[in-house]
């Protein structure tokens, strides 16, 4: 948070200034709705004739891991899930070109995607309720740095691969080259790219109001 605000909104309660008119001329200046509500959400609403800072949010060694964790399975799984399709559709619908699918590496690569799922996907759900019953019980915890952050890193992943796939699907429809086996794949990259998204999007919307 930047420090000048804070200075300002904490010498602003000190002198008593209402908390609404402190917000107005806040917004005045330009500064946004997330920045005012941030800095007068930094001090605690008492009867004091002083401002009363709330404990700051710190980075404890579990939370930073518990959430590397729960993003690193999140990936794990994205990944695998996405490979493991594109490996069944290239065997559902195979290239007579190139018949590598019918080989024994396409199956070795399938049980990798599926041992990785099989590992990965139910430690994502694992941590995945855990962190949910923390914010629960403590709502504070929605501001966690590691959590704001790796959120942000999972929504730019998101975006770039729906960017590259709606790019490749123009491409392949310019050129005329549409076939069943790279729509099946487009749709694949679009659902779970874009579910990604549609969460974490919405999980940031929670977190600004």
């Amino acid at each position: 948070m930047n420090s000048e605000l804070l200075d300002f909104t904490r010498r602003a309660l000190d002198a008593g200034v209402p908390r609404e008119r402190i917000g107005a001329v806040l917004a005045d200046a330009g500064w946004s709705e997330a920045d005012t509500r941030a800095a007068l959400g930094a001090f605690a609403e008492t009867d004091l004739p002083l401002a009363v800072p709330k404990p700051r949010p710190y980075l404890p060694a579990q939370e930073v891991f518990t959430y590397a964790l729960f993003f690193t399975a999140l990936y794990v799984s994205a990944w695998n899930a996405g490979s493991l399709v594109f490996h069944l559709i290239g065997y559902w619908f195979p290239d007579p070109v190139n018949t590598r699918w019918a080989s024994a590496s396409v199956f070795d690569a399938i049980r990798r995607n599926v041992a990785a799922l099989i590992v990965a996907f139910p430690l994502f759900l694992f941590l995945f309720g855990l962190t949910e019953r923390a914010i629960a019980r403590d709502p504070t915890k929605r501001q966690s740095r590691p959590r704001k952050w790796l959120t942000y890193l999972t929504l730019f992943i998101a975006a770039a691969s729906l960017i590259g796939d709606v790019s490749v699907l123009v491409y392949r429809l310019l050129g005329g080259e549409m076939t069943t086996p790279f729509l099946l794949k487009v749709a694949t990259v679009a659902v779970i790219a874009g579910g990604a998204f549609w969460y974490f999007l919405n999980d940031v919307r929670r977190d600004e109001r």
